[in-house]
């Protein structure tokens, strides 16, 4: 289904959309965009640039209660799960690269096993993306990672900005629904319409990129420069504040811990928390023993995990090229030069 939508009409087709909690990127300070609660729809302009965090934090929270816990002396312990039932939400302005990520998390969290609290959350939002006419950061290379300003893989909807008006297609039974809310606001995409979108992202697409080369050799380079001193060589400034991993829309890791309430009755959460390959115990032993205690070892686990592991396991890159670890990196740390410099043969 393709419709199209005077910009002028954004608002009015979210004062329809009033049986969801919305939500669009807007500016929370000086050049930091975020996703925001739509609280007056005349003030969404969908003209941003990346966010600084990706949208994953809507159905993989960075603190997520798992079940509550108490126990009174001398009886059973008693637990109460906390499965996520949300309000259904729509989230406005996704960038092609960040629902690519949400792909990616979709494998992680249901392929093997459905976690329950990540698929509870998934299946209440709602994403509609919104092409990039033009990279929105310098650092920008999802073409070198299969993807396109364009992609249409985890929308409901795609949004792609023409002159004045907005070219909108539904992409899925929820996508559909929703441009059904805005009724007579939606006009049919004539051909004449159809020929100018392809035209925006075909204009998109001839915008330079960070290349990488030959991306289907990038895995096996990576296994042969498995031992090569250069990664620590080109880790040496990191300092491990895990801004690449936190901010990265694919990454994923997480650590399980109880937080007493109370002693005396005990009471307490069991509690999932982001965590990072980049801190230097996360794979600490209780031996004591750390498999990747130097900054080398935990740079390559990022960069394999990204390009040869996942590879491996789902054939895809864990990496949709949004270009946040390279720009928020607080010391440099650049992952299209690592994997330009270890991923070739």
């Amino acid at each position: 289904m393709e419709k199209m939508l005077n910009k002028a009409d954004l608002a009015a087709w979210m004062g329809k959309l009033d049986s969801h909690r919305l939500f669009s990127p807007a500016l929370e300070d000086e050049d930091v965009w975020n996703y925001m609660p739509v609280d007056d729809a005349a003030k969404v302009q969908l003209n941003h640039p990346n966010t600084v965090r990706p949208p994953k934090g809507f159905v993989f929270p960075q603190r997520e209660v798992l079940y509550e816990y108490s126990q009174v002396p001398g009886e059973a312990p008693v637990l109460n799960e906390t499965l996520p039932d949300p309000a259904p939400a729509v989230v406005f302005g996704v960038r092609p690269c960040d629902s690519r990520g949400l792909v990616r998390q979709d494998i992680v969290f249901t392929k093997e096993y459905e976690d329950p609290y990540y698929h509870g959350r998934r299946a209440k939002v709602i994403y509609v993306g919104q092409a990039c006419n033009a990279p929105p950061s310098a650092n920008c290379f999802c073409m070198s990672v299969g993807g396109s300003p364009s992609a249409e893989d985890g929308l409901d909807v795609l949004m792609t900005e023409l002159d004045g008006k907005y070219h909108v297609k539904a992409l899925t039974p929820r996508g559909a629904d929703l441009l059904a809310k805005g009724g007579d606001l939606f006009k049919d995409a004539q051909s004449s319409d159809k020929a100018a979108v392809e035209k925006a992202h075909a204009q998109a697409k001839a915008h330079p990129q960070r290349p990488i080369k030959d991306l289907g050799k990038v895995a096996g380079a990576l296994k042969a420069n498995f031992d090569s001193p250069a990664w620590d060589e080109m880790a040496k400034a990191c300092i491990g504040c895990g801004i690449c991993t936190f901010l990265c829309p694919t990454c994923h890791c997480f650590d399980i811990s109880d937080e007493v309430k109370c002693s005396s009755p005990c009471k307490g959460e069991r509690v999932r928390t982001w965590d990072t390959c980049q801190f230097p115990d996360f794979t600490m032993h209780t031996s004591g023993h750390n498999p990747r205690e130097t900054l080398g070892s935990r740079l390559r686990q990022r960069v394999c995990h990204k390009f040869l592991y996942f590879v491996e396991n789902h054939d895809t890159q864990q990496c949709t090229g949004c270009g946040r670890c390279v720009s928020l990196c607080p010391v440099g740390i650049d992952i299209v030069s690592v994997v330009e410099r270890l991923g070739q043969p």
